[in-house]
């Protein structure tokens, strides 16, 4: 499976809509993403997750290591996260606690 990388400003935040799979084949193209946007000065960034089918511990690795290069800049990375399935891999991990997770795209547009 292939990973999709949609990218759209809304709100003044960036939103990355991903679809497909997460994982050591793909993670690599989500990092680029998020590292191009960085250095390019966006340092708020939400990553749309409703189309994603599968996340591994690669894929978390590279939102942490998202957020941390965001928060570098005084900036946020976001979650949208609405099938349990992830939101248990988020939860089993504590990274739940380390991300703001919405329930959709609207939801992190309306959050701060």
């Amino acid at each position: 499976m292939d990973l999709t990388l949609t990218t759209r400003e809304a709100g003044g935040k960036t939103i990355v809509a991903v679809g497909g799979e997460i994982d050591v084949y793909t993670a690599p193209k989500l990092r680029d993403k998020i590292t191009e946007l960085v250095a390019g000065g966006v340092y708020d960034i939400v990553i749309d997750m409703e189309e994603v089918e599968f996340l591994d511990s690669t894929g978390l690795g590279v939102l942490v290591g998202g957020l941390k290069k965001v928060r570098a800049h005084d900036g946020s990375l976001q979650l949208v996260c609405n099938q349990d399935r992830l939101l248990k891999i988020f939860r089993i991990t504590g990274l739940a606690k380390v991300f703001v997770i919405h329930e959709s795209a609207d939801a992190a547009l309306a959050g701060s």
